[in-house]
């Protein structure tokens, strides 16, 4: 049970300012409720909630999963067919063709985590926790309303547009849900927003513009409360670590990896994720030797590396024999950490190698900090009035997306 508190956090040490802890309770309803009512939250826990019309509406985007078997192969089917994702030659051609023949083998991987991706639940309990917080500290912009938004499962990015429009929503926030930018999630994300209001237009002409005002949260990989959940989850799991060991652990940090050939045209993702490490091993006070290495891999074209697998391999031949596996680039449990990371390699590999203790940091999930720190961040982002990050506005260097461009501007332009 989270009580709501008025307080400053003061676990960093950080100078953060006052954010209300998540609140489960029936008791207290929101202060800016006109109508409230009475319902229950993905918990079961009984909350009231503001009948009025939205006026921000958030959206949470990332990737998505399926959520039973019979789900896996559409699943795929969306993310191969991807260009911002994975570029390949015949795209159309292939892409069905590829998801297809993979769907029985990563429908035996979900089978083995439950049936189906946990991911749409993790961002429910977030979104919940989230706008919570928001209607108290931020009455100006109440009421807030989250939405999920997700690439390659249901509810898909276009069709949570369409119901924020309907909802009649003032000014949609796109916040991506991926820590640390890159081009072929995050940006993919953007592109299909983008791409939705063209077609609109080319449907409808002016009517199809935008009824609401847009605006990005493109990019956190160094947030104080992201970084301070990271850190606690990596002190809590090195105390189940043997104590006649616990100094020799070997903390690897690993983050979906990206083809060499996106790395190559100047996408942002790896400094960005190399900074949520070097802030996160600050904070720890370079407690443990580390690295940062790269899973899931597809295909034969070189990836980023070095790669999670070979990395726990080379360390246990080195002597390296107790190893905690941080997923750094995940904010939720998905299959990267459920089924590659848990099973593959903590399970499966590591005791193939000789690895003698092996253990995985909690992904952040309904972490009530980590919660605050979605809430943190869209406060802070309302408060300035800025449409996205200068950042955002940059391209690669070597950009070869024709939707890129355009996708910025029309963000940008937002503020205009």
């Amino acid at each position: 049970m989270f009580h709501l508190v008025a307080r400053r956090v003061t676990c960093m040490g950080l100078g953060i300012r006052p954010v209300p802890a998540v609140q489960k309770l029936a008791a207290r309803g929101l202060s800016t409720a006109a109508q409230p009512e009475k319902h229950e939250d993905s918990d079961g826990d009984v909350q009231v909630h503001d009948e009025r019309k939205p006026k921000t509406g958030i959206m949470m985007m990332n990737l998505g999963g399926p959520e039973t078997l019979e789900d896996v192969q559409s699943f795929l089917l969306r993310l191969f067919s991807d260009k911002d994702l994975i570029p390949l030659p015949a795209q159309s051609f292939l892409a069905p063709r590829i998801a297809k023949r993979r769907t029985p083998k990563i429908q035996e991987q979900y089978s083995r985590i439950g049936g189906g991706s946990p991911i749409k639940m993790w961002t429910t309990k977030q979104g919940e926790g989230m706008i919570k917080i928001l209607d108290e500290i931020s009455p100006q912009t109440a009421p807030h309303k989250f939405y999920i938004g997700f690439r390659y499962a249901d509810p898909l990015t276009e069709d949570t547009i369409e119901q924020m429009e309907k909802d009649g929503i003032e000014h949609a926030v796109a916040f991506t849900q991926y820590p640390q930018y890159s081009c072929s999630t995050t940006g993919s994300s953007l592109n299909a927003v983008y791409r939705y209001y063209n077609k609109r237009i080319r449907d409808r002409g002016e009517e199809g513009r935008s009824q609401m005002k847009w605006t990005v949260i493109d990019r956190w990989p160094t947030h104080p409360m992201l970084v301070e959940c990271f850190a606690k989850n990596i002190e809590k799991e090195l105390t189940k670590f043997p104590a006649d060991v616990r100094d020799d652990v070997v903390i690897l940090f690993s983050a979906h990896s990206l083809p060499m050939s996106v790395v190559n045209r100047g996408d942002p993702y790896p400094q960005e994720v190399g900074a949520t490490v070097q802030r996160v091993m600050e904070r720890l006070g370079m407690s443990h030797p580390y690295r940062l290495v790269w899973q899931s891999k597809v295909g034969p074209l070189p990836w980023l590396g070095p790669q999670t697998d070979e990395v726990i391999q080379g360390l246990a031949a080195n002597g390296k024999k107790n190893l905690l596996l941080v997923p750094i680039a995940f904010t939720s449990d998905h299959i990267e950490t459920l089924h590659e990371l848990d099973i593959e390699y903590a399970a499966t590999l590591a005791a193939e190698c000789g690895v003698e203790n092996v253990r995985r940091a909690e992904s952040l999930n309904d972490n009530p900090l980590f919660i605050e720190g979605l809430a943190d961040l869209v406060k802070t982002h309302l408060d300035k009035g800025v449409t996205c990050t200068r950042q955002l506005m940059l391209r690669c260097p070597m950009c070869v997306n024709p939707a890129c461009g355009p996708a910025k501007q029309f963000f940008h332009d937002q503020g205009q």
